[in-house]
């Protein structure tokens, strides 16, 4: 039987791979975000490979016997890493070439909602103000609000009236004088 002890240089690389990843992952360069991945996956390779306990032969039945032989799932799992690493590099690249095209930078930026949220948490607010005054029911509430799908009744059926193509739609008026929803 091959012995399954993990070699502590292995254990050792695969944790200083992951240490780097994450912290190029919290970067908002998309350049060390993909650095980041790749470093992660790598340290995931190693760790599949650390699973996979020590080199044996080629998995092939009558050509080594099963007390050498190594295990070939960890293998297979590694290639298709290998793969999966390929696919998010490629489309973080992509991401990053076509961010410098727009902007001449890759850096990732805060949206406004995620801005308000971080203020609003400095200040220890709530996320949202509370205006239930407790003297309204539901009813009375809901027939208050405003219905956005432009309808102010039933939808009529009768001719000449044409048909919604989807709920809130409006009609788009055409040079003849027709609707081109």
């Amino acid at each position: 039987m091959i012995d399954t002890s993990p070699s502590l240089a292995l254990v050792v690389v695969a944790a200083a791979l992951t240490a780097v990843g994450v912290y190029l992952l919290l970067e908002r360069s998309l350049t060390r975000v993909l650095l980041g991945v790749i470093f992660l996956s790598n340290a995931v390779n190693v760790v599949l490979l650390v699973s996979g306990g020590r080199a044996g032969g080629a998995p092939i039945v009558d050509y080594t016997d099963e007390d050498s032989m190594s295990d070939p799932l960890p293998q297979a799992l590694i290639l298709t890493a290998i793969v999966i690493t390929l696919g998010m590099t490629a489309f973080l690249l992509a991401m990053a070439y076509r961010s410098w095209q727009l902007n001449q930078h890759d850096e990732v930026q805060d949206d406004l909602e995620d801005r308000r949220v971080a203020q609003r948490a400095a200040r220890d607010e709530a996320a949202y103000l509370s205006d239930d005054d407790g003297t309204t029911t539901l009813e009375q509430e809901a027939a208050e609000v405003h219905d956005e799908t432009g309808d102010d009744g039933p939808p009529s059926s009768g001719p000449g009236t044409p048909p919604s193509s989807a709920p809130g739609s409006h009609a788009v008026p055409t040079p003849e004088g027709g609707d081109a929803r």
